[in-house]
């Protein structure tokens, strides 16, 4: 019989947070095995498949034999036709030469953040935020300063925010337009103004828009339609969200011409290049046919915002900000807990319905806030209110 094994791992894997909810994610999985009936408002996936289109592209290439690596920065028609999606969707001029392709958005985090971070290097975000932003700093041995936002920035940085919390030391701030875990936006002038200001210190500027299309009430918006952006802004996108291709596992980078040789040579290294089915189908999916039936499911995760805003509204539920974009609310439950993971997993047991605990996000004031996710039907969603409530009410 072998002894158990106790070699050691690095440092920096062992202080990795895993995400939180997937623990609930396993439990209410384990339940569904059981026969339980649970509805899933947790993870940050569209419900709907990839478009069929995209199916027949892929399944075209690989009959076709294109399976082989494509060059590194990507498939050089991908990269054109995205060039020309930023001109005709968001009337935004981006040469293709400065478009990367990952595997993900993570991926194209890891490459960026890789190019730009020296060891001790800080970089900002807002808490809450996506929690693998922070982890991918501490990767690097960078240092993560969080600046704590409020409902009344929609949770999001502003230039004044930056600009008073600034220090020597920080080489990039990190925002997100939708966000997650609030779906709220950044207006345009705000991210010009923290560019400027960035541009001025010697720092980038990094904005995640793959939540971008995904938005509600107003056109789609992308920092790089505006005029005299500075050249230490870079954008993170994804197919995965607006583009419902989440387990093909392909995003982008848009960066200035300067830094592209060395995206280059560290994506050589890091995965050589994104997956080529992947590529292929979304060659497919920026046709206008595609856009088309995409915009039909924006329009539905509108309705599902509008739907599920009002009916947590009318229970008396406190959601500090209307999203603008994205699928995601985020219910302050102050009023009901301090401890927003027991909440979860008490709601969950007792009722079935699975939701994110804000300790996910951040640290402030994350034992208060829950994150619920609107990537399922109205019906589910409009039940999921209504068992909430009865659960309140009989046990709050």
């Amino acid at each position: 019989m072998h002894k158990q094994n106790k070699l050691p791992i690095s440092k920096v894997a062992s202080a990795v947070e895993p995400f939180h909810v997937m623990k609930l994610l396993g439990e209410a999985k384990a339940l569904e095995a059981e026969g339980r009936e649970m509805i899933h408002l947790e993870i940050g996936e569209p419900d709907f498949p990839s478009l069929d289109c995209v199916h027949q592209a892929v399944t075209d290439a690989i009959n076709h034999g294109n399976t082989h690596y494509t060059p590194t920065l990507g498939l050089p028609a991908l990269r054109e036709k995205l060039s020309r999606f930023y001109h005709d969707f968001y009337h935004a001029d981006v040469a293709a030469q400065r478009i990367v392709m990952t595997p993900g958005a993570s991926g194209a985090l890891h490459l960026l953040l890789t190019a730009l971070l020296n060891p001790s290097d800080k970089v900002m975000m807002c808490d809450p935020t996506y929690p693998c932003n922070r982890e991918f700093v501490n990767l690097l041995h960078g240092e993560v300063l969080s600046v704590p936002v409020e409902a009344s920035t929609g949770f999001q940085l502003t230039a004044e925010l930056i600009e008073l919390h600034w220090q020597p030391g920080i080489k990039a701030v990190m925002v997100a337009s939708p966000s997650n875990p609030t779906g709220t936006l950044i207006e345009q002038p705000e991210l010009l103004a923290m560019a400027n200001f960035l541009s001025e210190q010697g720092a980038y500027l990094i904005v995640d828009e793959i939540y971008q299309g995904l938005v509600y009430e107003r056109a789609a918006e992308t920092i790089l339609a505006n005029a005299n952006l500075p050249d230490n802004v870079v954008v993170i996108n994804s197919f995965s969200k607006f583009f419902g291709m989440t387990g093909w596992r392909l995003g982008w980078i848009v960066a200035p011409e300067f830094l592209i040789p060395a995206l280059d040579k560290l994506a050589q290294n890091l995965y050589l290049a994104a997956p080529t089915p992947s590529q292929y189908g979304a060659l497919r999916v920026l046709e206008s046919d595609a856009l088309a039936a995409l915009e039909q499911r924006r329009q539905i995760f509108e309705q599902r915002r509008n739907r599920l805003y009002d009916a947590m509204m009318s229970a008396g539920f406190k959601i500090p900000c209307k999203p603008a974009g994205a699928f995601y609310l985020y219910w302050d439950v102050s009023e009901l807990t301090d401890d927003a993971e027991a909440f979860c997993q008490t709601l969950m047991l007792h009722t079935g319905v699975v939701v994110t605990p804000g300790k996910d996000f951040g640290e402030y004031r994350s034992r208060q806030h829950v994150r619920i996710a609107y990537t399922t039907g109205d019906n589910e969603l409009l039940e999921a209110v209504r068992k909430i409530q009865s659960f309140i009410n009989n046990d709050g």
